[in-house]
């Protein structure tokens, strides 16, 4: 049994993007199935057995401090002479069993299914997504009380984990940022048990402590959700606004007064309307979206090109690609930071590419009334743009 992703998404609700996002925490109770077939203690396992994997992506964390590496793996030397850490399992087990929370940082990019889950929460929170898998055993907190620099969504997979939850003492904490936000209340906000099925979705900046004190122990996913704030906007305003000569020049720091209050003004002109142009918040999230790391999958054994194979199957390894009209009937897409003008009968094909899934080649001809040759010569171009990837089905 494999988990429905995309209704995973549609349990956040039609008004978490409006009402809850960015604003307040919300609780949603679930089915002990809900996730089943996303990631199991099987899958974890596999991880490790068929991984290297080395701090900081995995790490053993106790009371908020970080175990050593040594404590729980041992160097191996290659006889090529390149060190690598091996686990040892019952070290390993012994942390744990003590208290030790285990963290795996970004599993999406290890395992298929957690992969497509933080994609289809791309395409639906319009921002990239890192998924981080939390296994614990005991009432000890891993991290104590803290918060984080970003929002999470939290899917619990097995077991149950108790959250309290304090509130936020700073607006909109950053990681960079000038002060940092006071100590949470003694008495938290909330408290409640996540069960098997259960998510729970918190704002950044929101003071927290979770523990597995329910006497069972807990698996869970923490999809963290990169921001997207003023200052950025504000970085990327200051990179546009190199077109103009005021912003390429040297300050005038030996001319007189009147020099540089001209010159301040005219910096303050250029912001200006900038900000006065109703477009501007627009354009921002339209490059954000275009810029948009993709994903790493190679087209193997297809290296030379899309053959044009009715079977084989294509999709975009980014999930916040952009296709819109160019004014004279051409359909242009923008993905991965990178712009390709197509003939418009491209239009229908591309559209199914960026609305997700997987596609086979011969579908896609028919839906644009193209040949199939056309087809994998127009895939071939977004393979080589590190956009789409193409395998066969299944």
């Amino acid at each position: 049994m494999t988990t429905d992703v995309s209704a995973v998404v549609a349990h956040l609700g039609e008004d978490f993007l409006a009402q809850v996002y960015g604003r307040t925490y919300r609780h949603f109770p679930g089915e002990p199935d809900r996730f089943s077939g996303l990631l199991d203690w099987d899958d974890l396992n596999a991880l490790f057995t068929h991984h290297r994997l080395e701090p900081p992506r995995l790490r053993l964390s106790a009371g908020g401090e970080t175990l050593p590496q040594h404590a729980y793996s041992v160097p191996v030397t290659t006889r090529r002479s390149t060190v690598w850490h091996r686990l040892k399992p019952a070290e390993l087990h012994r942390h744990l069993a003590e208290g030790a929370t285990l963290v795996l940082d970004a599993v999406d990019e290890l395992h298929p299914a957690v992969g497509h889950l933080a994609q289809e929460l791309e395409r639906h929170l319009r921002t990239g997504i890192q998924v981080n898998a939390y296994a614990s055993w005991t009432p000890e907190e891993g991290f104590g009380v803290h918060w984080d620099d970003h929002d999470v969504l939290v899917l619990q997979l097995d077991g149950a984990k108790r959250w309290r939850i304090y509130g936020p003492t700073r607006r909109a904490p950053l990681h960079r940022d000038t002060d940092v936000p006071e100590p949470p209340p003694n008495e938290a906000l909330v408290e409640l048990v996540l069960h098997t099925g259960d998510m729970l979705y918190l704002p950044r900046g929101w003071w927290h402590a979770v523990a597995a004190s329910e006497g069972v122990h807990s698996l869970h996913l923490t999809c963290g959700m990169q921001t997207t704030t003023g200052a950025d906007l504000l970085q990327w305003l200051s990179e546009d606004l190199r077109r103009e000569t005021t912003v390429r020049s040297d300050l005038p720091r030996f001319g007189a007064e009147e020099e540089k209050a001209d010159f301040v003004r005219s910096l303050g002109d250029l912001v200006m309307k900038e900000f006065e142009d109703g477009t501007l918040l627009d354009r921002f999230l339209t490059m954000r979206d275009a810029t948009d790391r993709a994903r790493l999958v190679p087209s193997m054994p297809y290296v030379e090109g899309v053959p044009p194979d009715p079977a084989l199957v294509v999709h975009l390894v980014t999930a916040r690609a952009r296709l819109h009209n160019d004014g004279e009937g051409c359909a242009v897409l923008t993905a991965g930071g990178e712009e390709w003008t197509f003939f418009p009968q491209a239009a229908p094909l591309l559209s199914l590419l960026v609305d997700g899934g997987r596609h086979r080649l011969d579908a896609l001809a028919r839906a644009a009334g193209l040949r199939v040759g056309q087809v994998a010569q127009l895939v071939s171009e977004l393979v080589d743009g590190e956009v789409a990837a193409v395998g066969r089905a299944g």
